[in-house]
């Protein structure tokens, strides 16, 4: 039986993209058992997967991270991050296989020192980051056919998280038996954020198409993200969701008819989930970041400067070339073919 090692420290949806890696090591490794470390914010969605053995939280002590999983006996480490930091995690557990990207494909090239193996090298604005992801499966013997289709990503949502939700949604009156329509606003990167005149504009534009069909909330995740939603609910009406631990906005978009939100870890798990989105991309590419189902929806203004993958930008012109119109257009044309 070997010990299995996946090093996925963040981000949340990045966490999210690597889950059919995991799903096809545990389907073709059975009796192994499988470790993951990641930093203490990635522990929710991993707390939501079956058949993972055992959560490795990064601490600030790289020392006695590495310490602690010498203990497993790792043999082979799957270095899904492609950092420094995670290289030298691969290089800590004693794996004798530590199988990461190539150099070209990497953030810090200097990471590729640390491996034993490398995945072939691809343009990572031609392929999906999860494609990118099972390629280094190859490197254990196993063959990779792309069929985002069939991809699986193994979440299970707890009864007394759904319950969890539903209160906290009744509490703000948000429960009124009509499909609800989640806007994602926030982003972690302020470059990926649209404005709350933006935000307006489109979502006055789908109520206006659909009247009383549906419910609406405004989705947020950090104090800032709270503001914005603040702002566009005083010129909607729309309600803003109280406060959501991670494991419970994946409840929430679980239950949702829709989602449209930005390149986040929401319209991740949205697509993790199969709840039909509109997903919505400025510095980053949908190809590379999007929605994997062929019916859902990415809006994209493919300018020069785009995708940058910048955090920050003084002049956007990607979202400049991105109309509320085209994004309402869009919601409107998911809502019919839904599915």
């Amino acid at each position: 039986m070997e010990n299995l090692l996946i090093i996925r420290l963040s981000s949340l949806g990045d966490i999210i993209h690597t889950l059919p890696a995991f799903s096809v090591l545990r389907q073709n490794f059975p009796e192994a058992r499988i470790f993951w470390a990641c930093e203490k914010s990635g522990r929710e969605i991993l707390e939501l997967v079956p058949g993972l053995d055992e959560i490795i939280i990064w601490p600030n002590n790289f020392f006695r991270t590495g310490l602690k999983i010498r203990k497993y006996k790792i043999e082979i480490a799957f270095d899904f991050q492609g950092l420094l930091k995670s290289a030298f995690l691969a290089l800590a557990s004693g794996a004798r296989k530590r199988l990461g990207f190539p150099r070209q494909n990497l953030k810090e090239r200097l990471a590729s020192l640390f491996y034993t193996q490398t995945s072939a090298p691809i343009n990572e604005f031609d392929h999906h980051v999860i494609y990118k992801n099972l390629l280094l499966l190859e490197l254990v013997g196993l063959k990779i056919e792309w069929q985002p289709e069939n991809l699986h990503f193994p979440l299970s949502i707890p009864r007394e998280i759904r319950k969890k939700v539903k209160e906290k949604l009744e509490a703000a009156g948000l429960v009124n038996g009509r499909p609800l329509i989640v806007f994602n606003v926030g982003a972690s990167w302020e470059s990926k954020r649209l404005p709350a005149a933006f935000w307006t504009e489109v979502i006055k534009g789908v109520r206006k198409e659909f009247h009383q069909d549906y419910a609406f909330c405004l989705l947020w995740g950090n104090k800032e993200e709270l503001n914005l939603a603040r702002t566009i609910q005083r010129a909607t009406d729309i309600p803003v969701v109280p406060f959501l631990t991670i494991k419970e906005v994946i409840g929430l978009i679980s239950s949702s008819f829709l989602l449209v939100s930005g390149d986040t870890f929401a319209l991740q798990a949205a697509s993790a989930l199969r709840i039909p989105v509109v997903g919505l991309f400025g510095p980053t590419s949908p190809t590379r970041n999007g929605p994997i189902r062929s019916h859902d929806a990415a809006v994209y203004a493919s300018v020069n400067c785009s995708p940058c993958y910048q955090r920050r930008c003084s002049r956007p012109h990607c979202w400049e070339s991105i109309s509320p119109q085209q994004v309402t257009s869009a919601i409107i044309n998911r809502i019919k073919n839904h599915g």
